[in-house]
């Protein structure tokens, strides 16, 4: 159930705008929580070319994969899958120094900071994403595509690795 009293940071609409004006060529992800909403208008883009994967691990290969070709890609989880995917991540990221962009749903992040629900995912996301050394911003509602921009240009378009950290509304 969607939290009425919290709207979503990004519509679909949005995102395929983030993704034609910071130059993202593929959106590979597995759709889940809210991140899956934005399936409709990701579907009807011609740009970006979305992949769907089976798992978050798997992503984190195709977009290196992609990079290594010249493409500019992005990977789309859930705080859940991110924990998944971290050995791959490690390769990608230190192993091979591919400055990979993540956008990644903060799952329950309103209930528990509230205190309404006690999801170890919302517990641990941020705590391992310093402890991987990866450069994140919290995104809340009222951020704006031109806030991702910013954050994308500057870790992607400095050669660093980064993740969007989308704070979601569900409870």
């Amino acid at each position: 159930m969607v939290n009425q009293e919290v709207k979503p940071v990004f519509t679909g609409h949005e995102i395929v705008d983030w993704c034609r004006q910071a130059g993202v060529s593929h959106f590979i992800w597995l759709p889940d929580s809210e991140l899956g909403e934005w399936e409709p208008e990701l579907r009807a883009a011609d740009r970006p070319k979305l992949i769907r994967v089976c798992r978050e691990g798997e992503a984190m290969g195709i977009a290196a994969g992609l990079m290594i070709a010249g493409k500019t890609p992005v990977v789309a989880i859930q705080a859940t899958g991110f924990f998944e995917a971290g050995d791959a991540l490690r390769n990608v990221v230190y192993d091979l120094g591919l400055p990979l962009f993540l956008l990644i749903g903060y799952r329950s992040f309103f209930a528990y900071r509230s205190g309404k629900r006690r999801d170890s995912a919302a517990r641990f996301i941020e705590p391992i994403l310093n402890a991987w050394g990866l450069r994140y911003q919290l995104f809340l509602p009222g951020a704006t595509v031109a806030d991702l921009v910013e954050f994308h240009r500057a870790t992607y378009g400095a050669g660093t690795a980064g993740a969007a950290l989308i704070a979601e509304s569900r409870l």
